[in-house]
């Protein structure tokens, strides 16, 4: 993650810089392909079209290392681009998996609720029907002393 951060802060023009933030070393590459064009060779990388379109071949040596640190930067700006992005996505999925956790947890009290809710119900059922048989004897009983008084 401080790697990450560090990244983004490097700017293009201090390629050095990045061997510290990622382990495949850019500025290396960077320093060997100056050097081989400082020297007049030209790198095998540099002969490919998107590197260098084929006027790059009548560019001089600045021109070309200019040109790579261009193609650096937009390349520098793009992947901080990425981990910016990249942060964000693994932001929202980390509320995501909090959100989750919490709506877990409410399901699993709300199943216990739900359950100690129906147990309360049969049980209240039970008690009904037990107070509506007494009522109907305890009604017969009245109705049978009402035929004894008169």
């Amino acid at each position: 993650s401080s790697k990450i951060r560090n990244l983004e802060v490097q700017s293009a023009d201090d390629v050095a810089g990045l061997e510290d933030c990622i382990d495949f070393s850019l500025a290396k590459t960077i320093r060997k392909i100056e050097e081989k064009l400082e020297k007049g060779g030209s790198p095998d990388c540099l002969d490919n079209d998107d590197i260098f379109p084929i006027i790059g071949n009548e560019m001089g040596v600045d021109a070309q290392i200019r040109l790579l640190k261009a193609k650096l930067r937009v390349t520098q700006e793009e992947l901080d681009s990425v981990v910016c992005e990249c942060r964000k996505k693994d932001d929202e999925n980390q509320n995501l998996k909090s959100r989750l956790k919490d709506m877990q947890e409410e399901n699993t009290r709300l199943q216990r609720t739900i359950s100690l809710q129906r147990s309360q119900t049969e049980k209240y059922k039970m008690l009904s029907q037990e107070a509506n048989k007494k009522s109907e004897v305890l009604q017969q009983e009245v109705i049978a002393l009402e035929k004894v008084l008169q």
